[in-house]
């Protein structure tokens, strides 16, 4: 009997599409800037900063945002409902309100449990609520049916183009600058991109009607801080057997995790004026709401202030998306080291100030731009000042 080490798995042997595909968001820096945290925990004191932000990625309660109350105290109960059955401590000591174990004993009446799998497109229940939710906001009815709640946003759109990308041949419409999430799946699915830019102008709006593809991807305005208007948006049906193949695509993987189905049910479905919960949650609601808003408007500012950037103002989300304009020397430096001008830029900022950002490229960009993503999420504006004297610094080396 042998015991010779069968082959091992490398990368020439793995699937070509993952080699291929590439996701910036998570790309060099952001492993870069966990290696910064690494150090800075174990007591490092040769960095040029002592905290590291990661503002290359929409994550706020990594960055000290505080969760609303009411969610957090219903899921407590979901997750160990064995505290119902102290429900004076609940209320007296602890400071659950009435509603919360009301709302927590439903959920679990209509769930059974959180550590069991839903049915495949989601609890029934909860997709009740979230057609509800849909019909007040939208003055148009949902079908509970129709609705599949899955993993994030990126699991649902990895479903969706799992389904529709039937070949190499498939075109995806992709607005540019873009998502990676888009191009990266496309690039593991071999299906092909098809990019059309947008306009920065005009808010990075569709200036023209796209040519004509499988799918298209109406707006990357999730990620750039604006808002899709209802013009650039069309719903689009499937045929009853299309419907059936992305149940069973969906069926593969099981469900979405039923707690997070259970968020979605309170997200959709909030405490209301006269409810017990409803003084805390507004205040808590507004407090987060209104902090976005101040950050976003101070880093918008810093950016207008900087020499050689430009940025459109946020209109929603938590990124912003800045223009820069770079010295001709700091491209020739950028060169030697076999970077593009953006990747060089964040990677120098990373290491003078522990932020971590993510280059323009990464999301695709016209030729001869430069561009960098950042969010707003992390608390406080004085590391707004730190990236204002980076970039006075960084330019001032490369004149």
């Amino acid at each position: 009997m042998s015991t010779k080490p069968g082959p091992r798995l490398n990368a020439q042997n793995i699937n070509p599409n993952v080699v291929a595909a590439q996701y910036a968001v998570r790309g060099e820096l952001a492993v870069k800037s966990e290696e910064y945290r690494a150090k800075l925990a174990k007591g490092d004191k040769d960095l040029p900063f002592d905290q590291v932000i990661s503002a290359n990625i929409g994550n706020p309660q990594q960055l000290d945002q505080k969760p609303i109350t009411f969610f957090r105290q219903v899921l407590s109960l979901m997750e160990n409902p064995l505290l119902l059955e102290h429900k004076d401590v609940l209320t007296n000591q602890l400071g659950y309100k009435t509603d919360v174990i009301e709302r927590a004993e439903w959920l679990l009446s209509k769930v059974g449990s959180v550590g069991a799998y839903s049915a495949s497109a989601g609890v029934p229940a909860i997709k009740e609520s979230i057609a509800k939710f849909i019909e007040r906001r939208d003055g148009f009815p949902a079908d509970p049916s129709k609705i599949y709640l899955s993993g994030g946003a990126s699991s649902g759109v990895n479903t969706l183009l799992n389904v529709i990308c039937a070949s190499p041949k498939t075109g995806v419409l992709v607005p540019i600058p873009q998502y990676p999430l888009y191009t990266a799946s496309l690039a593991v699915l071999n299906a092909t991109c098809v990019p059309y830019y947008l306009d920065e102008a005009a808010g990075l709006g569709a200036q023209v009607r796209p040519p004509r593809a499988r799918v298209l991807h109406s707006s990357p305005r999730a990620w750039s801080a604006s808002a899709a208007t209802r013009r650039l948006l069309e719903l689009v049906g499937f045929a009853p057997e299309v419907e059936a193949e992305i149940y069973k695509f969906v069926s593969i993987t099981l469900c979405a995790p039923v707690v997070g189905q259970c968020m979605v049910e309170l997200m959709v479905r909030p405490p209301v004026a006269g409810e017990p919960s409803y003084e805390l949650y507004d205040r808590e609601y507004s407090r987060i709401f209104n902090g976005l808003r101040e950050r976003a408007v101070a880093l918008h500012k810093a950016f207008a202030d900087m020499e050689g950037v430009e940025c459109g103002a946020p209109q929603g989300s938590m990124y912003l998306f800045p223009t820069i304009r770079l010295p001709a020397r700091a491209a020739d430096a950028a060169a030697k080291e076999g970077r593009k001008a953006d990747e060089f830029y964040c990677l120098r900022l990373l290491e003078a100030t522990g932020i971590c950002v993510v280059p323009g490229s990464g999301f695709g960009q016209k030729e001869g731009t430069l561009h960098f993503r950042t969010t707003f999420l992390a608390p406080g504006t004085e590391w707004v000042g730190r990236i204002v004297d980076f970039h006075k610094k960084f330019m001032d080396e490369f004149r």
